[in-house]
């Protein structure tokens, strides 16, 4: 029955894709949110380039995004009151007797399940919902967590192809699979290109059903599902499995006789994980979330991402050579919620002069400008960001050389931990 629906509602060359995996829980999960959320069509990505250039399209297409000067760069804005994570509407879906603790935000799973149902039923009337694949972890390894991403804002979908490995082909190797991790998001009705229903914002994670959902939101905490939302479902994941999910960044220091020691730091957010991985002449492998198992006694990380998606505040030539090198190079680059004078990208903290005027999250801005409750509003926001593919920069560690000697730094405390490891 699900086969049929799906055949009857994609197009001919869409359905081939999904039928191509041959997998029934999959469809299950697709026909249930497709009938709920009720877009207008959808398109999936098989990965190959031209559904990855249809999803670059269809964002500039649709006004999420807009070209800039440089070859390859773009600008996405979310609204003025869409900048950040929704902690207070962020919330674990728990079923009854099971608690987690005064820390973590809950809602009862059934209570939560209700209010995500009148939220999501046809909330993407309209819209084109975009069915992607994609990979935590290298491909085919002990470390990857295949996964699926619904979505109806082509950005979202954009960036994940940058930050994300392809997945199509996991779910084609691995038809028989029934445990994946499930993103279902909507950005909602929209507003000059922006979520409207701030009001009905909900990022709601299913731990048992390792589902996340979010909704009317367009902000990439909330909507990125595998970034540090599916580093909560992998943490439970990997607590049963006994490895490690860590927010960390993982890099290798060059040493003498071509020696080299790799690290693991665990820094909070915006204390420089990123500027510390990319130090000039040293090798990033990571700069956010890293795995860590241990195989055949040896402890070995690899990075979640095969992207960066980087605050951008403060990024300057002196401090962030390689950063500043790439953030002003042709290549995929997105930049969100900067300043934009004349279609060059400005932001707090750079070499440049700031214009006086141009066009931000605000919308039109100039020097000065105050919002409603008063306060200023600076250039860029102070969580603007930019998202590239690490292949794009010049000191990413590359696979296949020799192994040495790793180390590991945690928790920013100097405790070395000496062992033979893999780190791609």
């Amino acid at each position: 029955m699900s086969e049929q629906f799906l055949k009857d509602f994609l197009s001919e060359k869409n359905y081939k894709k999904i039928e191509t995996i041959g997998n029934k829980t999959l469809n299950e999960f697709l026909v249930k949110y497709i009938k709920l959320l009720n877009p207008a069509k959808a398109f999936v990505s098989g990965d190959s380039d031209d559904d990855i250039q249809y999803i670059r399209d269809r964002s500039v297409a649709a006004g999420e995004e807009t070209k800039l000067k440089t070859e390859g760069h773009t600008v996405h804005f979310d609204g003025y009151y869409d900048q950040a994570r929704d902690r207070a509407r962020t919330k674990y879906l728990l079923p009854e007797g099971v608690n987690l603790g005064p820390n973590i935000n809950s809602i009862d799973k059934k209570e939560g399940l209700k209010d995500l149902e009148g939220i999501m039923t046809n909330v993407m009337d309209g819209h084109e919902m975009f069915i992607c694949f994609y990979s935590l972890g290298p491909n085919n390894s002990e470390f990857t967590i295949p996964c699926v991403q619904l979505t109806d804002s082509p950005y979202v979908a954009h960036s994940e192809t940058i930050l994300y490995r392809p997945g199509y082909k996991e779910f084609t190797n691995r038809k028989g699979m029934d445990r994946f991790f499930k993103f279902v998001h909507s950005e909602g009705e929209l507003e000059n290109n922006v979520s409207r229903n701030i009001e009905k914002r909900r990022v709601y994670i299913d731990l048992d059903g390792e589902i996340v959902y979010s909704m009317n939101t367009q902000y990439g905490g909330n909507t990125l599902g595998l970034k540090k939302l599916a580093m909560r479902l992998a943490i439970n994941k990997s607590s049963g499995e006994g490895w490690l999910t860590e927010h960390m960044f993982v890099m290798g220091v060059n040493g003498p006789n071509s020696r080299v020691t790799y690290f693991t730091g665990a820094f909070p957010s915006m204390c420089g994980k990123t500027s510390t991985a990319m130090v000039t002449g040293e090798r990033i492998v990571g700069d956010d979330i890293a795995y860590l198992r241990k195989i055949n006694g040896e402890v070995r990380a690899a990075n979640v991402e095969n992207g960066m998606f980087g605050i951008i505040l403060g990024i300057n030539s002196d401090d962030d050579p390689e950063i500043w090198k790439a953030l002003h190079t042709p290549r995929e680059l997105i930049f969100s919620n900067i300043l934009i004078h004349d279609n060059t990208p400005y932001w707090v903290g750079m070499d440049d002069e700031i214009p006086d005027k141009g066009r931000n999250h605000s919308g039109d801005w100039f020097k000065g400008k105050k919002d409603s409750d008063g306060k200023e509003i600076p250039a860029s926001h102070p969580n603007a960001r930019f998202t590239l593919a690490l292949d794009s920069l010049p000191n990413r560690a590359r696979p296949g050389r020799s192994a040495f000697r790793r180390h590991y730094l945690r928790r920013q405390r100097f405790r070395y931990m000496g062992s033979r490891t893999a780190v791609f």
